[in-house]
């Protein structure tokens, strides 16, 4: 590969999309031609480590992808924290707070004749995925009736705006930034036990052999670039919801370049 040119690998998920879409944006700016490969999670790290990219939007660090990003660290540099993501059980804002405040709450007799028992997740390598069977083991939720399935984003995301539509109870496990909150009041419930983790730093990593061949300017460029989780949901609202394009949203907010 030249100096012009790069292989950006971004994780499978929409909002991952959007924030990969302003690396994009910046690197060209500096003429830095840009080839996306989307993978998921674990997929993308190998491609990573594999040398089938160069760089990788975003990696959450230290919680969610850690694991993954640990065998190759010595071969990769951090360029920049471009939001700070992290994961959540929420619920609708029209289940009343005294009712339920906490994942434990999930449990009482009143609560649970209430709530919908099909907690509704994405992919299996996911931070929210791997933390949200941990919850369901941790607080035997299963004993209530409460079950965790994977799927895609759409099958999260479509189960969540269903039971809204009907005013149901239910548990979405999710992460911020994402464009439900764009549309949805979504109160996180408290996590006394820290089994989400916490914040996370969604960092852009780069292969060290391409970060060599960049020119200087697109450096400091990607190194200057923060987004900030208000802005990741809002552009994935626009992607996923209003049928925008990628580079036209990153575009769009970010109207210099």
């Amino acid at each position: 590969m030249t100096a012009n040119r790069l292989t950006l690998i971004t994780i499978d998920l929409s909002f991952h999309a959007a924030s990969a879409a302003a690396v994009a944006a910046v690197l060209e700016r500096h003429g830095v031609a840009v080839e996306e490969r989307r993978a998921p999670h674990e997929r993308a790290f190998d491609l990573l480590a594999a040398g089938q990219g160069d760089m990788l939007c975003s990696a959450w660090l230290p919680g969610s992808h850690g694991a993954y990003l640990a065998p190759i660290e010595d071969e990769v540099e951090k360029l920049a924290a471009l939001y700070s993501p992290y994961a959540l059980w929420g619920v609708p804002d029209y289940v009343p707070a005294e009712a339920v405040a906490e994942i434990a709450d999930l449990k009482k007799p009143e609560v649970s004749a209430r709530m919908i028992k099909k907690i509704q997740g994405i992919n299996p390598g996911a931070g929210i995925s791997r933390f949200s069977r941990e919850i369901v083991s941790r607080y035997r939720l299963d004993e209530d009736g409460y079950h965790f399935e994977n799927g895609s984003l759409e099958d999260c995301v479509s189960a969540f705006e269903h039971a809204v539509a009907r005013r149901d109870w239910t548990v979405v496990p999710l992460w911020q930034p994402q464009f439900l909150h764009w549309r949805h009041r979504i109160r996180e419930l408290a996590d006394p036990e820290n089994l989400l983790r916490g914040p996370d730093q969604a960092t852009l990593l780069i292969r060290k052999d391409a970060l060599a061949r960049l020119p200087p300017a697109a450096v400091d460029g990607l190194r200057a670039l923060r987004l900030g989780n208000r802005a990741v949901a809002w552009l994935d609202h626009l992607i996923s919801r209003e049928g925008m394009a990628p580079d036209a949203a990153a575009r769009q907010w970010l109207p210099s370049i």
